[in-house]
C-alpha cells in the first residue's frame, strides 16, 4: 500500500525492524533518533520485533517527549515474556472479543480499562452482496477452470499452510455427491511447496483429481465468492479473526466452520447455522446439504465495518492524546 499511501500524502519511512534476530536491536538507536526528530505522538506497534525496538527506543526518551505506546493484538500469540510486549500499549487493541479473553487468561497483570476490542473491519462495498458476475468473467473463468462449471463450488480461502484445514476440506469432498466442487484459492509460499505437493498427493490418493481445483492467489474474491455455494473455514487452530469469513458473508456467501476463536465468534454474531464442532465432517456435510439457499438470513453488525473500525481507531489515538497517564 504504499504506493497509494504516499500519493495521498503520507510519508514513508522503510527501516528493517521486522527482522527477529539480535541484529535489529541497532535499530533501537536509530528509532530513538526518528522518534525525537518527528516528534510524534502516538506509536502504534502491531507485531511483536518492531513492538520490542520501538519499546526500548522509547524507554530511552524522558517522559515529558515520550510518545504515547499502543499495540494490537493480533493473533493467538505463544504465550512467552517475547510475546508480552504486545501487552505493554498504554492501549492494547484486540482484533476480536476471543484475543481479549486470551490476553486475560494469559497476561493477568494486563487490566481489563487497558483493553479495547476493535474488530477487523471490511468494505462491504468491495464485497457486495447478490453480486452477478460478468458474462465476460464467467466466461473467462469458466475456460480456465472447466470443471467448475455448473458444480456446486465450496470454497477454502487463504494461503496454503497445515493449519487452515486443507486436509478436512478433502475428506468433506470425498463424502459429498459428485455435484459439489471443492475449490481451493490461496498463495503457496515456497517454503509452503512440499506441503502443496502433498496436498496433491493426497488429492489424486482420494481420487478427486476431477472434484478440487487449486487456483493460486486471485484477485476477484468478491467473484468467486458470489459463485460459491457455500465459503468452508476449517483451521485446526483458532484463528484471531477471520476475515475471509466475513467477506464471503458479505458477498451473501453461507460459510460452515469451526465453533473456536474469531471464526466463532464472527458465525455467532452473523450466522449461526454454519457452526459446526471441530472436525464434525458429519455435521458439515449435513449442513452442506442442507443449504438450499445462498441468501439465507444474514446480519453483519456495523462493528464489523471498515468505518467503523477507522473511527474506533482514531478515537483510542485521541483519548490518549487527552490523557495524562502513561504506562512507560
Amino acid at each position: 500500500m504504499v504506493t497509494q499511501l504516499v500519493d495521498e500524502g503520507s510519508r514513508h519511512i522503510q527501516m528493517p525492524i521486522h527482522r527477529k534476530t539480535p541484529i535489529s536491536l541497532l535499530q533501537v538507536f536509530k528509532l530513538r533518533k526518528l522518534f525525537l526528530k518527528e516528534n510524534p505522538d502516538i506509536i502504534h506497534a502491531r507485531s511483536r520485533v518492531p513492538a520490542w525496538l520501538c519499546y526500548l527506543a522509547l524507554m530511552t526518551i524522558s517522559r515529558s517527549h515520550r510518545p504515547k505506546f499502543i499495540t494490537t493484538v493480533h493473533g493467538f500469540y505463544s504465550v512467552s515474556p517475547y510475546s508480552a510486549i504486545m501487552t505493554k500499549g498504554d492501549v492494547v487493541i484486540c482484533v476480536s472479543e476471543s484475543i481479549k479473553d486470551y490476553v486475560l487468561r494469559n497476561y493477568t497483570k494486563v487490566p481489563n480499562r487497558r483493553l479495547k476490542v476493535i474488530h477487523r473491519g471490511i468494505c462491504q462495498k468491495e464485497f457486495p452482496n447478490m453480486l452477478s458476475p460478468t458474462k465476460d468473467w464467467l466466461a473467462n473463468w469458466f475456460t480456465q477452470y472447466p470443471r467448475t462449471k455448473n458444480k456446486k463450488l465450496l470454497l477454502l480461502a487463504g494461503r496454503i499452510t497445515q493449519l487452515k484445514g486443507h486436509d478436512c476440506f478433502l475428506k468433506l469432498i470425498a463424502r459429498l455427491p459428485d455435484e459439489f466442487h471443492g475449490l481451493v484459492v490461496g498463495s503457496i509460499h515456497p517454503k509452503r511447496k512440499k506441503y502443496y505437493i502433498n496436498l496433491l498427493e493426497q488429492v489424486r490418493q482420494m481420487h478427486l483429481d476431477k472434484r478440487v481445483t487449486f487456483t493460486g492467489e486471485c484477485k476477484d474474491m468478491k467473484e468467486i465468492y458470489s459463485l460459491s455455494h457455500a465459503t468452508l473455514s476449517l483451521s485446526s487452530k483458532p484463528e484471531s479473526f477471520g476475515r475471509t469469513v466475513l467477506e464471503a458473508l458479505s458477498c451473501g456467501c453461507p460459510v460452515v466452520g469451526h465453533e473456536h476463536g474469531g471464526v466463532g465468534e464472527i458465525l455467532n454474531n452473523c450466522f449461526p447455522y454454519g457452526l459446526i464442532n471441530l472436525n464434525d465432517l458429519d455435521r458439515a456435510v449435513s449442513k452442506i446439504k442442507n443449504l438450499h439457499d445462498r441468501h439465507l438470513e444474514m446480519t453483519l453488525p456495523s462493528f464489523y465495518s471498515l468505518n467503523f473500525m477507522l473511527q474506533e481507531t482514531a478515537q483510542v489515538y485521541f483519548h490518549k492524546l487527552n490523557t495524562k497517564n502513561q504506562l512507560l
